[in-house]
């Protein structure tokens, strides 16, 4: 798989970034929506350690876009362009973070209770199966499984969506795995909400209020740390903005006047 597309015409003012981590492509149908106004990069994150999508992430955009961008990333992408971001401010002159996970690791022990909660019992039983299957060596077509996992999560995380694909090119659990460990770690340590002293740009955190990763786990941390910051939360609206019936118009009204 190649590691960008790209929309519209140069230059290329606007980047966003998907979630998984090895979940690419998710974004696409922002990076469309926002191809009307100008040049948008879609980064697709193959690398499999935090710090290769860092350097990953980093050149492409020196190669391609019109330095400093305004960068957009989802979920893990929110992460790991904050991460970008605070190593090379010079590459980004606005950060939008949408559905970022939490910043510290007291937000995040609720998440998979409440995405269980919100699935019927069957679906619940086939996601604990599949986590099962997770943790065991012998368990084979791992991705096939985390790309199930992936839809159903993808349910429990959605207030009213949309009907449509998310759109993911292909699923890598070894990269899930790999990339999510050491960014726990990174953010356990403390260390992921400090690199926020380092960020110059201004920062705007959308978040849905039915998102299960706690929109306080964004503005709290981040409201104490980052020097110019701005915080919206959408009401009637999960994990997926773009693809949520209620929030969707007033995500993208925002998205177009921020960039």
């Amino acid at each position: 798989m190649e590691n960008l597309r790209k929309y519209g015409y140069p230059p290329f003012t606007v980047a966003v970034v998907h979630g998984g981590p090895g979940a690419p492509g998710e974004m696409a149908p922002v990076a469309r929506e926002l191809s009307s106004l100008c040049g948008v990069l879609e980064p697709l994150q193959t690398a499999g350690t935090l710090e290769g999508q860092v350097e990953e992430l980093e050149a492409v955009l020196k190669e391609n876009g019109d330095i400093p961008v305004t960068l957009i990333g989802h979920s893990w992408g929110a992460m790991l362009g904050f991460i970008l971001t605070a190593r090379h401010p010079s590459l980004v002159k606005k950060l939008i973070l949408v559905a970022s996970g939490a910043f510290e690791e007291k937000y995040a022990v609720s998440i998979m209770a409440t995405r269980l909660s919100r699935l019927i019992e069957k679906e619940r039983e086939e996601a604990l199966s599949l986590m099962a299957r997770f943790e065991n060596p012998g368990s084979r077509n791992k991705n096939k499984l985390m790309a199930r996992f992936g839809e159903l999560m993808a349910k429990a995380d959605s207030y009213s969506r949309l009907t449509g694909d998310i759109e993911v090119l292909e699923t890598s659990y070894d990269i899930n795995q790999t990339v999510w460990q050491q960014a726990q770690e990174l953010r356990a340590s403390g260390n992921l909400l400090e690199l926020g002293e380092k960020i110059e740009c201004p920062v705007l955190a959308i978040h849905g209020d039915y998102d299960p990763h706690l929109a306080s786990g964004v503005e709290e941390p981040l409201s104490r740390m980052l020097k110019d910051f701005k915080f919206v939360l959408l009401s009637k609206c999960g994990h997926y903005p773009w693809l949520e019936r209620n929030a969707r118009g007033r995500f993208y009204d925002i998205i177009k006047h921020e960039i």
